[in-house]
């Protein structure tokens, strides 16, 4: 096996782990309340899901500007650098996870006025928020440390992470809501007890595993080191703002269709959901090996990792194709029992089983650009995919319905990847002259 093969499965497989792992938090909620009997409480969760999915995307920052820069500074041996960058991280996180609980109601308030729920399913989905947002602290510290840790070239504590979030959050939603009938409340808690055992989890594994970070208060407060993580960091939440603005934008659609077009589309993008983060798995080694290769300045070996992701990248798309086309509809049948519902995805489901193949280089691309810190390429490719989103949404919707905001979705995908690819393979080209 080639070495740059090894390499990337070395980071790659575990991290494929944490993120087929990862769905499963939002899959068990979502398979939980699908078998309740009332199209109601997966509604709910959608909601519930996509306001934590705009709060904790708007700080992805937090681990992906993490992951590049340490992956550079490993690269380069600076170890009191990597030492600095997590501590920098962790105080950002735990200030803002702590004005997230301070400010839940109104934050509550505002991200439910832009998903525009009604009825039972904004009652359910707000009682859900409220619950789970006290694990927000706790969340972006994981963050932080997630990655933190790729960035040293080690995506299996956060693997295991993972795993044991997902265990909790299974143990104790099903023993909540089936034994003790809590219901909703009961997946909120199990969510909220498995985000907090995996931070700490974390925090434990991580320290006997590498140390304690030296806190230099000096390095830390670098001006230079400083004004770099700023810059990162707000490429990456301004791209996550037009990732936040098109997710929310396809919630708002599927909810102002109705309870059941809204199930339909939170089934349907379970499978967008799993493939992301299989992909993500991908860009993660991305992440780590091309941050390594660039801090350490070798040219050779972050082409040949840009090429082996880019083939790899493209063979887990067919895979998943062909997955999805010959057992979707098995897959949806352990999401719901809801004969109504299944039926009627049925009518979308050639959309989700395109996914793949149209949104891999976006994957893998994002990973790359991470690692090399050229977050203003992630920027302008996020800014182009949501503009044609937006502008085909607009033209198709009126006309094609739940049909149109599908293309649309999708071609917000695509445009991303080709964006990429085009920046990417010209600046890879240049540095090697």
């Amino acid at each position: 096996m080639p070495r740059i093969i090894r390499n990337i499965l070395y980071i790659a497989i575990p991290a494929v782990v944490t993120n087929v792992t990862t769905p499963l938090l939002s899959l068990c909620d979502v398979a939980v309340v699908g078998h309740m009997g009332s199209a109601v409480y997966i509604a709910a969760i959608a909601v519930g899901g996509s306001m934590f999915n705009m709060l904790y995307w708007l700080c992805g920052f937090l681990r992906m500007g993490s992951s590049g820069i340490t992956a550079q500074a490993y690269g380069a041996g600076d170890m009191p650098g990597t030492h600095a960058i997590v501590w920098r991280g962790l105080i950002l996180a735990l200030l803002t996870g702590s004005l997230f609980v301070l400010l839940r109601y109104p934050i509550c308030d505002g991200l439910m006025l832009l998903i525009d729920a009604t009825g039972e399913t904004r009652t359910l989905a707000m009682g859900y928020f409220s619950i789970c947002i006290w694990g927000a602290p706790a969340v972006l510290a994981s963050f932080v440390l997630s990655g933190y840790f790729l960035g040293l070239q080690d995506s299996r504590l956060p693997m295991w992470m993972s795993v044991l979030i997902n265990v909790v959050n299974i143990g104790v939603s099903l023993t909540l809501v089936y034994v003790f009938r809590m219901k909703i409340e009961g997946v909120a808690f199990g969510t909220l007890t498995a985000q907090i055992t995996g931070c700490v989890f974390a925090v434990v594994t991580g320290a006997i595993k590498y140390g304690v970070p030296e806190f230099d208060f000096r390095r830390i407060c670098n001006f230079k080191e400083i004004s770099k993580f700023l810059k990162v960091n707000r490429d990456i939440f301004l791209r996550t703002v037009c990732l936040v603005g098109v997710t929310l934008w396809f919630t708002r659609i599927g909810a102002s269709q109705g309870t059941v077009m809204l199930a339909v589309n939170t089934l349907l993008m379970q499978m967008f959901t799993i493939f992301s983060y299989m992909m993500d798995g991908l860009g993660f080694a991305g992440e780590a090996l091309c941050g390594r290769y660039c801090g350490a300045h070798d040219d050779v070996m972050l082409r040949r990792t840009v090429r082996g992701l880019m083939t790899m990248g493209l063979i887990a798309s067919l895979v998943f194709t062909a997955i999805y086309f010959i057992e979707g509809d098995g897959l949806l049948g352990i999401l719901s029992s809801d004969k109504v519902i299944a039926g009627k995805c049925q009518e979308y489901f050639g959309w989700a089983v395109s996914i793949p193949l149209l949104s891999f280089m976006a994957f893998v691309w994002d990973g790359v650009m991470i690692g090399l810190t050229r977050t203003g390429s992630m920027l302008l490719s996020m800014a182009l995919g949501a503009g044609a989103f937006f502008l085909l949404y607009m033209v198709l919707f009126p006309v094609l319905g739940n049909h149109g905001l599908w293309i649309a979705f999708l071609s917000y995908l695509f445009v991303r990847g080709v964006t990429l690819q085009i920046v990417g393979r010209r600046y890879l080209w240049y540095s090697s002259r």
